[in-house]
């Protein structure tokens, strides 16, 4: 969309600098942005080309303010003003009320005649569909699904029996949300598959990332809290409960019945073991393996950053010997410590 940059100030809540006049359509960076482009600076490693930008306005916070050659909206958080911006000039496409021939469509489910259900997508008995939700090709929405207003199934998404999603839900390509969780029980050498009877429950303002699956509960439910962000290929195990507005990225494994406070975030490839307790406004850092509760806020890491191989090799080798030089150590300190005392006892 075209838009004037007053009143994309106005709409934002920043002060503008400069000519309001200008009409922006779209973001692009600081280097590949024209007239028609609003660009922002969110670090200070891309200081060096904002003065040679040909954006029609820029984004910046007050520190940079004075190397712009172009009008500027200035804000407290320049990153959080471009997300907002964003939106505002690339909006979502809207919903097209309708049903799309192909699509199969129990006679008990219920479709409000805002939304759209596309190509080639099935819905089965009892599936309750809300105020325009957008359900994309070749999605699968298990007997009984709910979906709340104003969600999108962006394609191929498969709800399993049960799933509730609440309201302005984004799921995209290939997330699986409520099949049966890994739950097994031992028959000497056989495996017996514990029926997996709880349900999958997203909050509003849930974002799951493509391939990304969340496992119904084995008795009680999968809880996933409002404005909970997960990013691609994340499994999340059964009866699960993560609080409110935590963000995780790629490749993290949640095991099932840990509960994950409000407010947390957890890096790539995260593992975290099951029944654990982390508290709200924890923070783990890439790669980090979680293997006990964290109950108190702050931040969290454990794994080897990369090294050259040799070095590696070196340090694996001595790794070994760490029981060994743990005892020597500790007999060393022994033997320190009755010298220092015969040597007390001589002075006195």
């Amino acid at each position: 969309m075209e838009i004037c940059l007053k009143e994309l100030a106005t709409r934002l809540g920043v002060t503008l600098l400069g000519d309001g006049d200008v009409k922006v359509t779209r973001i692009a960076s600081l280097t590949d942005a024209d007239a028609n482009s609003l660009a922002f600076v969110g670090h200070s490693k891309y200081r060096h080309a904002l003065a040679r930008t040909a954006a029609g306005g820029v984004i910046l916070g007050e520190a940079d303010v004075s190397l712009s050659p172009v009008p500027v909206l200035l804000s407290d958080n320049p990153y959080l003003t471009f997300a907002r911006a964003a939106r505002i000039l690339h909006p979502d496409p809207p919903v097209v009320a309708g049903i799309h021939p192909t699509a199969v469509i129990d006679a008990s489910a219920q479709v409000d005649p805002t939304a759209w259900i596309g190509p080639f997508s099935v819905l089965e008995a009892g599936v309750q569909i809300g105020f325009q939700v957008y359900v994309g090709a070749g999605c699968l929405l298990g007997e009984g699904v709910q979906v709340g207003a104003e969600s999108r199934l962006v394609a191929r998404v498969t709800l399993c029996a049960g799933t509730k999603i609440g309201q302005r839900a984004l799921l995209h390509p290939g997330a699986v949300i409520g099949r049966e969780g890994f739950g097994f029980a031992r028959d000497g050498n056989c495996w017996v598959r514990i029926p997996q009877i709880g349900c999958a429950i997203l909050g509003d303002d849930v974002e799951i990332g493509a391939n990304t699956t969340v496992d119904r509960g084995a008795i009680g439910d999968t809880v996933i809290g409002n404005g909970v962000k997960l990013d691609n290929h994340i499994q999340i195990g059964h009866n699960v409960e993560i609080g409110e507005n935590t963000a995780m990225a790629a490749n993290t494994g949640i095991s099932g019945s840990t509960r994950i406070g409000r407010n947390c975030t957890i890096a790539g490839a995260v593992g975290v073991a099951g029944h654990l307790e982390i508290g709200d406004n924890v923070h783990f850092t890439g790669m980090a393996m979680v293997t006990r509760s964290f109950p108190d806020p702050g931040s969290y890491s454990s794994g080897i950053p990369a090294m050259p191989n040799t070095e590696w090799r070196r340090n694996v080798a001595r790794f070994k010997h760490l029981d060994e030089l743990t005892r020597r150590l500790k007999h060393l300190e022994s033997v320190i410590e009755m010298m220092n005392e015969t040597t007390e006892r001589g002075n006195s």
